[in-house]
């Protein structure tokens, strides 16, 4: 049996498990939709500490951002990258493990695959796109979001494709500060 975790603090006895599964409450209702005021008025809380709760914990805000990039030579060093932004979904692959994906499964395993891929990347706002042009506008032809897109040069692409790091870096910059500049207008406008 594990005991609650207690702190004193001047003449209050303060639940360190008791807050925490407030932090928790107040996060499972932001994330199913209700706004700040909405969730802080449910659970009896003032709407700036449900703001200031969200601020400290804070990875990445904004909108969903994905990234699909092939054949590339940095891919590793692009991946990491991504996790440091803390996205979602990344597929980077080189030109080997692009075409052992094809070669290692059924047709239809791999249309499965492409198709829940697809169904994925509907549900981001951004999608950053590393490829030939023909990727690229079969991209803009399946999906519904915006695309920023980096070309790798035309297709076909036989060989890996170095890119840049910073420029990499600078698109994001770039993706996620006008998704915050986006998100902060629409918080203004609902008084989140």
């Amino acid at each position: 049996m594990q005991t609650e975790r207690v702190f004193r603090v001047g003449d209050k006895m303060i639940s360190l498990d008791q807050a925490t599964r407030m932090v928790e409450r107040v996060l499972e209702l932001r994330e199913k939709g209700l706004s700040q005021q909405e969730a802080a008025r449910r659970l009896h809380l003032d709407r700036s500490f449900v703001s200031r709760l969200e601020a400290i914990g804070e990875l990445r805000k904004g909108s969903r951002v994905a990234v699909i990039g092939f054949p590339l030579e940095n891919y590793k060093e692009l991946a990491d990258i991504c996790r440091s932004y803390g996205l979602d979904l990344y597929l980077l692959l080189n030109n080997r493990e692009r075409w052992d994906m094809v070669r290692d499964q059924q047709a239809l395993d791999f249309f499965n695959r492409i198709f829940d891929l697809v169904a994925r990347l509907r549900e981001f706002d951004t999608l950053i796109m590393i490829s030939s042009e023909r990727w690229y506008h079969l991209a803009e032809a399946l999906l519904d979001i915006q695309i920023i897109y980096i070309n790798l040069g035309p297709t076909p692409i036989q060989e890996d494709r170095y890119v840049d790091p910073q420029q990499f870096k600078n698109t994001l910059d770039l993706v996620m500060e006008k998704q915050r500049k986006e998100t902060r207008k629409l918080e203004t406008r609902s008084g989140n």
